[in-house]
């Protein structure tokens, strides 16, 4: 049994598509932070970082973008999340997926021209391709809500980032986003 604690708009959204990607039942449970939902006492005896995702598997908690993409890519293999049995293309997702999490996610309270910099490094490495890497992975869910995130908060100066907009465009054709985006947006964004 999956039990999913989100944020509507939040990082999680990342895992929230993956897990519609993959088809998988979850119990979904929406956290506020407006109310201060992540720092409550329950929420945090099962996340002591007080974030979102946080995915019980079973009742074990799973937390982190990476970690929740990761697991839900290689539970449901038949949803082609990752490259199957190519490890230097498994190797390139850990790579795009640490460079997002440790790069571009931090830019964007870093200012404008940080956020610019991290995204202009993202338009080289997508340069050319339709995809992260090779097919559609867990690196694009991951790309696409950090992008998301900038787009409904103004967004970059229009023809910026062309390869990076035209896999915002691409992403946004996915029924897995389109229902994500729906219900997160059903429950309401409340971005921290």
């Amino acid at each position: 049994m999956l039990t999913f604690y989100f944020g509507p708009g939040g990082s999680s959204m990342a895992t929230h598509i993956a897990l519609h990607e993959a088809g998988a039942a979850y119990e979904p449970r929406p956290i506020s932070f407006a109310r201060k939902e992540t720092q409550t006492a329950a929420f945090l005896a099962l996340n002591p970082d007080g974030k979102v995702p946080t995915l019980l598997i079973d009742g074990r908690v799973l937390t982190e973008v990476a970690g929740t993409l990761w697991y839900i890519a290689r539970r449901f293999p038949e949803a082609g999340l990752l490259p199957s049995g190519d490890i230097e293309a498994e190797a390139q997702v850990v790579s795009w997926m640490s460079f997002l999490a440790s790069t571009v996610h931090p830019s964007r309270r870093a200012g404008a021209a940080r956020r610019y910099e991290v995204f202009a490094v993202a338009e080289q490495k997508l340069a050319g391709r339709e995809w992260a890497v090779g097919d559609y992975s867990i690196a694009d869910i991951h790309l696409f809500r950090l992008f998301w995130r900038w787009m409904d908060a103004g967004g970059p100066t229009p023809g910026s980032f062309p390869a990076v907009s035209a896999h915002y465009d691409r992403m946004m054709q996915r029924p897995a986003v389109r229902r994500v985006l729906e219900i997160e947006s059903t429950v309401g964004y409340e971005m921290p």
